[in-house]
């Protein structure tokens, strides 16, 4: 079940993304710390954070507008639970971030992935979901490591 996260998924959202394999102890730490800010009633925000939800949180989506932008969108993180992984949660989880931004009335959506040989699957995924590879820019996070930037129309969903 695909849902909105709440405050009491900050633990377990934190522990499949450490599963993942992906993030190191800095990206955690600052997970952690974006989780809390998400969940302060006191911040308004557009963004949103969804959990695909089976007795415990599998699956993760968070995204963001950019700032000084007609309806763009930029998706932070999607991670599913190694476990769950090649069941077709990543594909649902990522179409209920765009239609939730259909609805929202979002007109693109853009997602950022490193250029290592451990993201070449994340990269396949987003172009089997209909993403075009927009850019890259070299030794972005770090020397050798670079950004891909891939984006959809979400009117064409």
């Amino acid at each position: 079940m695909i849902r909105p996260a709440i405050a009491a998924d900050i633990d377990g959202l934190t522990a499949l993304a450490e599963a993942t394999g992906l993030f190191g102890p800095t990206e955690l730490k600052e997970l952690n710390i974006m989780l809390a800010s998400a969940f302060d009633t006191g911040k308004a925000s557009q963004a949103f954070w969804l959990t695909d939800d089976d007795r415990g949180p599998v699956g993760v989506a968070y995204c963001e507008p950019e700032r000084m932008t007609d309806q763009t969108w930029n998706l932070q993180l999607i991670a599913i639970h190694p476990d769950r992984q090649g069941q077709g949660r990543g594909k649902a989880l990522l179409h209920h971030v765009e239609k939730t931004l259909i609805d929202r009335g979002g007109r693109m959506l853009i997602v950022e992935t490193a250029g290592t040989p451990e993201f070449e699957r994340t990269r396949q995924f987003y172009r089997k979901c209909g993403y075009e590879q927009e850019g890259r820019i070299r030794d972005f996070y770090a020397t050798g490591y670079d950004k891909v930037t891939f984006r959809k129309l979400l009117q064409s969903v």
